[in-house]
């Protein structure tokens, strides 16, 4: 059975943002390669403006982020959505709901509705009062005008059968397996395979890169420690000025080429990964996937994607003492194979596409058979 599915939520493919649009550039052509009719919708000032990608439909919705900021999001999804009522989907997957579920009611009553329900946002640090307040809202809305739900981690998906008491699939991200190349960035910044730590996060509180940066700079370890993210925003401007003096300390803008991001993550002698908020990070299973050695935040979505198969930490005492005593010898080997395996048995992309394509399947039959009885 083919579909025609609408794909929103996002500032569009290919991924020039996050973690969302990561998963719609891999998503999206594997749906229209199993026979599927799929629309993406983009940011009208998306750098690519072409009409179709790998074999997707791209619509160009007005977005006024960059004028108006955060509130921008609200109009680009107004948008969408009202675009997505001149048209017969059968399925819209929304990846997220921050700024799209206050237009539920506006939803095409047709479609099928399903919704990815993101990471716990209203308990982002980076977020005041009020917003965490208004997500908390939002996140309700979604709940409500959602006919079926996507959870990426099983955490995420408990706190849903819990609060509202609604059934979720659990899909994960997945990650591209690592092919061994060079990697001009090593040699920019004269690191050595193995000789250096990284990071590689946006530049928020909840990421804890405060909490690493401090905890390396009080060590006395010889190693470089390069750190990938746009640092243009006002806390990344502060970290640049905090730890900026320190000569080991090395940081550079976002980089979306996930190959080179591997390249960084397979040459690091350990990988921080400082995520506590939010499902499974897409960052973290290119790691494991790159075959780093990972000291991770020591937080339920964390461990459960890594198991025993990581470092914690929970402090920059931990980091400084992780920085200064963590070897690499047999026991880390096994670890870093471990991760390996479990990325090709549950987080490969053949797979996560293949578990989309099933649920909206499952989905769209359901309601169309409810329709039916109700008739």
């Amino acid at each position: 059975m083919k579909l025609k599915i609408a794909i929103a939520g996002t500032r569009g493919i290919p991924n020039h943002y996050g973690g969302f649009e990561q998963i719609t550039a891999y998503v999206a052509p594997g749906l229209v390669e199993k026979g599927h009719s799929v629309t993406v919708y983009n940011s009208h000032n998306h750098p690519y403006q072409g009409s179709t990608w790998n074999g997707v439909d791209i619509v160009h919705c007005y977005d006024p982020e960059n004028i108006l900021g955060t509130a921008g999001q609200f109009i680009y999804d107004f948008n969408c959505i009202q675009d997505m009522r001149k048209r017969d989907f059968d399925v819209i997957l929304f990846m997220g709901y921050t700024s799209s579920s206050v237009w539920g009611s506006l939803f095409p009553r047709r479609a099928t509705i399903i919704s990815n329900m993101d990471g716990l946002e209203w308990k982002r640090s980076k977020y005041s009062k009020p917003v965490q307040s208004f997500l908390r809202y939002a996140e309700k809305l979604a709940v409500k005008y959602s006919n079926y739900y996507i959870a990426d981690s099983t955490v995420i998906r408990s706190y849903l059968q819990k609060k509202y008491g609604i059934s979720s699939a659990f899909i994960a991200y997945g990650a591209e397996k690592f092919i061994a190349d060079d990697c001009p960035l090593i040699n920019r910044f004269d690191l050595k395979p193995k000789e250096y730590f990284l990071l590689v996060a946006r530049m928020e509180p909840e990421n804890n890169i405060e909490t690493i940066l401090e905890g390396f700079t009080k060590s006395v370890s010889t190693k470089k420690f390069l750190v990938v993210g746009n640092t243009s925003n006002k806390f990344g401007q502060y970290l640049k000025a905090k730890f900026g003096h320190d000569e080991r300390v090395c940081f550079h803008d976002a980089i979306f080429n996930i190959k080179t991001i591997q390249q960084l993550q397979h040459n690091a002698y350990l990988y921080f990964h400082g995520h506590s908020v939010g499902g499974t990070n897409p960052s973290l299973l290119e790691a494991m996937a790159g075959g780093a050695l990972i000291a991770a935040h020591d937080n339920p979505f964390n461990r459960s994607v890594l198991n025993h198969n990581a470092f914690y930490f929970s402090s920059s005492a931990d980091v400084q003492w992780l920085t200064e005593v963590v070897a690499r010898n047999s026991a880390e080997d096994t670890m870093i194979g471990n991760n390996v395996k479990r990325i090709q048995q549950h987080y490969n992309w053949q797979k996560i596409i293949g578990e989309y394509e099933a649920y909206i399947y499952e989905c769209y039959c359901s309601m169309h058979y409810e329709k039916v009885m109700a008739y």
